[in-house]
């Protein structure tokens, strides 16, 4: 009597629990949480500000042609002894103008140097183009990288969303296991007082009632571990995802839902790949502007003050330090390194091998996309095929189960065949739960790869 009470008691338990659930938490459905991902996802957070530095980065590209204009002022106090002949200043020796006397001069002078300095690279016959061209590619590589994480992570959601429908599904299925054995641990118990059954039969079914449970209890951490990573990505407290359960049977009432035309052409994976590839077009492009001539305007202004007159006088240091000559100079030149044709060589065969790589992998992932199609169009058909089968399966099930258990309680069969018609239910309906997650599953990874999530989508509430 104790155990039939404490049967009918986590009975109860489970049917409150479950009931103060559903009233506690409304449904997420799959629309909402695939919004709250777009906005909460943290790799889309991070990926957007990888799109602002490269825009930034493309932004500093393309002022790359601001010319050098450069201010400097300096004030000198030494001597000016020079002799005659040629050296290499090398960047490390004083210039040190005029100086050259009769003999060796040691006396000490002053002056005084102010100079603006233009120098800009006015034409490069097309570099500074080629190099605007990199920097736009690469932004639009950073922007298809974000559109194609965006889309895989949309995937991720749906996949572990269809789980999570799934292993409630499951969780029903456990419970009515736990009903049903308690069902029948009750019938147990009522024949083994009046002596009609033996009380093994009792052992073995709370046996079996203990593993429903250690089932319903396995299953429910399972879903708490899919609601955990639906969590992550969208930010909704994990206990608050509960799955929209009208999703699997509104899919399956539309005959003509996997009818869509496929846009692998402009799937975010296929643009992604074609980006690469174009932007190392466009990096084999600046490598032939890169050693091109260039053309530059010089100019220049200076003023000059000296403690030492025309005459070659030394006067006193402080009248070093006032501008007492200025002179300006302008002029246009071009340069050229010749051997810049053996670097763009050496580069740009580098660079082409980078450009066949690149076509390569578009075509590899648009092969493998193409494949993926086949493969759910041929998930697809099994699918609808199981869809088809399995009420029979489930009502054979049903029908054996309940005529097993009236000739169980009229003492006309044993436990071991009741409890083998109870699992051929139980396997009936965790296929009937498998039948509706594979046809759901196929449908969305057929619109994953097809790339026409939305087209499903419009399906849904």
């Amino acid at each position: 009597m104790f155990i039939i009470k404490r049967c009918l008691f986590i009975c109860l338990l489970l049917a409150t629990v479950t009931s103060a659930y559903a009233q506690q938490s409304p449904t997420v459905t799959l629309k909402e949480l695939l919004n709250k991902v777009d906005q909460k996802a943290p790799q889309l957070l991070t990926d957007s500000a990888a799109i602002l530095i490269r825009r930034a980065q493309a932004n500093e590209v393309h002022n790359n042609w601001l010319p050098n204009l450069k201010l400097n002022y300096q004030a000198d106090i030494g001597t000016s002894n020079n002799t005659t002949g040629p050296y290499f200043g090398f960047g490390i020796i004083p210039s040190s103008s005029g100086g050259i006397h009769n003999t060796s001069v040691t006396t000490a002078l002053s002056d005084n140097l102010g100079i603006a300095a233009l120098d800009w690279e006015v034409y490069n016959f097309g570099k500074y183009g080629a190099q605007n061209r990199v920097a736009n590619s690469d932004v639009t590589v950073e922007q298809n990288q974000y559109t194609e994480s965006k889309y895989d992570l949309r995937a991720f959601t749906i996949s572990n969303y269809l789980q999570l429908l799934r292993l409630q599904d499951f969780m029903g299925i456990q419970y009515r296991d736990i009903q049903r054995t308690q069902e029948i641990l009750r019938s147990i118990m009522s024949l083994a007082k009046s002596g009609v059954r033996p009380g093994v039969d009792t052992s073995i079914a709370q046996a079996e009632l203990s593993k429903a449970r250690l089932n319903y209890i396995e299953v429910n951490n399972q879903l708490k571990q899919a609601q955990l990573q639906l969590s992550a990505v969208s930010g909704y407290p994990y206990q608050s995802i509960v799955p929209d359960t009208t999703v699997e049977m509104t899919l399956i009432a539309q005959p003509a839902a996997y009818l869509f035309p496929a846009d692998t052409s402009n799937h975010p994976l296929i643009n992604f790949y074609r980006s690469v590839y174009q932007n190392s077009l466009e990096r084999e492009n600046l490598v032939k502007k890169l050693y091109n001539p260039t053309i530059s305007l010089e100019a220049a202004a200076w003023d000059r003050g000296s403690s030492v007159d025309a005459n070659d006088n030394y006067n006193s240091l402080s009248t070093g330090y006032g501008f007492q000559r200025g002179n300006y100079l302008v002029g246009v030149g071009i340069s050229y390194n010749l051997f810049d044709l053996k670097r763009r060589q050496l580069k740009l065969r580098t660079q082409k091998a980078s450009t066949d790589y690149a076509y390569k992998k578009l075509h590899e992932q648009q092969q493998l996309l193409n494949i993926s199609a086949s493969q759910a169009d041929v998930e697809m058909e099994t699918a609808l095929n199981r869809l088809k089968e399995i009420p029979n399966q489930l009502k054979a099930a049903n029908d054996g189960y309940r005529q097993k258990l009236s000739l169980y309680r009229n003492g006309l069969t044993d436990i071991v065949e009741l409890d083998a018609a109870l699992n051929i239910l139980y396997r009936a309906e965790t296929d009937y739960m498998q039948a509706k997650y594979d046809y759901t599953n196929a449908l969305f990874q057929k619109a994953i790869t097809e790339n026409q999530v939305n087209s499903i989508l419009t399906l849904l509430k």
